[in-house]
């Protein structure tokens, strides 16, 4: 049985997590606004399953692999934070564009949106560190079955990431118009924004904790 503090916590982070600038927020917003709400939905398809490779992955000694390669962890952990900084980069630079700025970008075909959508969340450094370091830590071993913890506790982040994820699709367009009407606020959010990715990936780069393991 997962006890409940368990399934609070893994909420609660997975809440902050997704409330988080970074690249699937980006990609969802990015799709919506250029293609429309369809094109998000199925690239938030591609990311759900990309959360699901994470879930099967490391409740099946993904994280063990790490335990073992410490180095590899470090490798992804890296080029995570590099990635976050080169987002963060984009948006900070001089002449750099909201993420809600309308922009003309080719339209993709459904195949092509789901299969950003999956390799955008694979590539998410904060999804692999909260399936390699935050879940585990919520796993209790006297609750038992530590297996059927991990794919609950998984789940629960899945449930908070997609519900968010979805409402950022839904509402893109609109919170787009509004603030195009708004150039100063829309530059200020191109700032948070990437000051927010800039901390991030020094968080990321910084990080010493390593990967728990799950079985």
């Amino acid at each position: 049985m997962v006890e409940l503090s368990g399934v609070l916590g893994v909420a609660m982070i997975a809440l902050g997590m997704v409330l988080t600038p970074g690249p699937n927020m980006i990609y969802l917003v990015s799709r919506s606004i250029t293609q429309g709400r369809r094109a998000g939905v199925v690239s938030l398809g591609g990311v759900a399953v990309g959360f699901l490779v994470y879930l099967v992955a490391t409740n099946l000694g993904l994280s063990v692999v790490f335990l073992a390669v410490p180095e590899l962890y470090v490798a992804v952990k890296l080029a995570g934070a590099g990635y976050l900084a080169y987002l963060a980069w984009t948006a900070l630079r001089p002449g750099g564009v909201s993420v809600f700025a309308p922009k003309e970008m080719p339209h993709d075909s459904a195949r092509r949106l789901f299969t950003m959508g999956l390799m955008t969340n694979l590539l998410n450094p904060k999804i692999a560190i909260m399936y390699l370091s935050l879940i585990p830590q919520f796993i209790s071993l006297e609750a038992g079955n530590v297996l059927l913890q991990g794919f609950v506790l998984g789940s629960v982040q899945i449930v908070v990431a997609l519900t968010v994820n979805l409402g950022i699709v839904l509402a893109a367009g609109a919170i787009a118009v509004f603030l195009a009407r708004r150039p100063s606020w829309l530059r200020a959010q191109r700032y948070l924004m990437g000051t927010a990715l800039g901390l991030l990936a020094v968080s990321v780069a910084t990080d010493t904790s390593a990967p728990a393991a799950s079985d």
